[in-house]
């Protein structure tokens, strides 16, 4: 028996594998997951959260499998695994950021999995919802507004993709989380309040520690170089899991040829920090491979992985800059802005109020709004007389000072 605290494995599974093949080689990836498995048999209620929401005309294949998305074969067989290995209520939550109103459409895309295994759906954009507060204190937000499922959950599991993310280098286990917190104000946050430059990498650790997921699954069957929507395909022929989400995505960046340790602006890091690197460094999970009990029959790199270049380096610079001076103004000038703003939502740049409202939601993207002033960045910030939500500000300056 291992003694280490996290427990990671990896198994071949041809990308052309049948459904049956598929699923045994996810149960015998996921068997020596004991300590998953322990809190799976005893939970009453396990919410899922898969990387799998799309609208269906916009779903990419190759090589037979979806391409950016996990794949419905794996979907089938993860759970069909957890009907053999528990008893509990299964519960799917997702959000919707593409129309309706952020509302997931009764029909979407993956519901017909979901009802072959009697598997309810919670939106998570909709009431009601809870306050939940990170243990120990946020690295970004003290505490976030999620749907009250997970006030209802035993545990939680989360079902990714391997793929490269212009923003955050890679997406797996833990990025994958970002499809929780609700995108409609007042209650939520539009998705470029957390998926903004600087905090987006400091928010996935803040998920994670809320959630603790206890199994992982990583669709490597197939994988996505460099983004997480439009990119190139990548045959893999692996499955992983792990009991431990930043454990897990640690063997998975490492399969693909990254460097776990690694941060801004080393590639795949290319815009944001390693949101790992922030998670270990907050006490959550571990980055080396030694204190994880990690078996493998693939080895890495499993194909050539790496993020695009959207902007250049300098440009990427003046961004993150802009961004870290404009949250410490808002600092310095806080009572002031609070007595003008109070209750809404603002955009700051070069030190101004250049917007402010109820909900940003439709105003478009900050490429957009930025006017002339394309390499002065736009923050976003709700503007709360109470701060309930305990952000961080010396992340600004944490950021501001490794950039010099």
């Amino acid at each position: 028996m291992s003694d280490k605290e996290y427990k990671v494995r990896a198994s071949h599974c041809h990308h052309r594998a049948s459904e049956e093949e598929i699923y045994q080689v996810l149960r015998r990836t996921t068997d020596p997951l004991d300590r998953s498995w322990a809190k799976l048999e005893k939970a009453r209620r396990v919410v899922l959260k898969f990387n799998m929401i799309k609208p269906r005309e916009r779903i990419e294949y190759f090589a037979g499998r979806r391409r950016e998305l996990v794949d419905d074969a794996v979907a089938r067989a993860v759970l069909r695994l957890l009907r053999e290995r528990t008893t509990a209520e299964l519960i799917a939550t997702d959000t919707y950021p593409y129309g309706n109103g952020n509302v997931t459409p009764d029909d979407f895309n993956y519901r017909h999995i979901l009802e072959d295994f009697d598997v309810r759906y919670v939106d998570s954009n909709l009431p009601p919802f809870t306050t939940y507060e990170v243990p120990g204190g946020g690295c970004m937000f003290d505490r976030y507004v999620l749907n009250t499922v997970f006030d209802e959950a035993d545990e939680v599991i989360s079902i990714a993709k391997m793929k490269n993310h212009a923003f955050m280098g890679i997406t797996l286990t833990l990025k994958n989380l970002f499809g929780l917190p609700p995108m409609i104000p007042p209650e939520g946050r539009t998705r470029s309040y957390y998926h903004h430059l600087i905090r987006l990498s400091y928010v996935l650790p803040d998920l994670g520690m809320i959630t603790k997921p206890c199994l992982n699954i990583v669709d490597a069957l197939t994988g996505q170089w460099g983004r997480e929507w439009g990119g190139e395909g990548r045959i893999c022929n692996t499955l992983l899991a792990g009991d431990h989400t930043v454990a897990t995505d640690v063997c998975g960046m490492t399969l693909m040829g990254h460097d776990p340790k690694s941060d801004w602006p080393t590639p795949p890091f290319r815009r944001d920090r390693n949101h790992l690197l922030l998670a270990v460094e907050r006490g959550f999970g571990t980055l080396n491979l030694d204190e994880i009990d990690y078996e493998s029959e693939v080895e890495g790199p499993l194909a050539e992985f790496d993020s695009v270049s959207t902007d250049s380096s300098e440009t990427v610079d003046n961004w993150r800059r802009t961004t870290c001076e404009q949250g410490l103004i808002y600092m310095d000038d806080r009572s002031k802005l609070i007595d003008r703003y109070r209750g809404q939502f603002i955009y700051m740049q070069d030190g101004q109020v250049v917007w402010n409202g109820e909900n940003p939601s439709n105003l478009g993207s900050r490429r957009e709004l930025s006017g002339e002033k394309k390499n002065s960045a736009l923050w976003l910030k709700y503007v709360d007389p109470d701060e309930g939500e305990g952000e961080h500000f010396e992340r600004y300056d944490e950021c501001l000072q490794l950039a010099s």
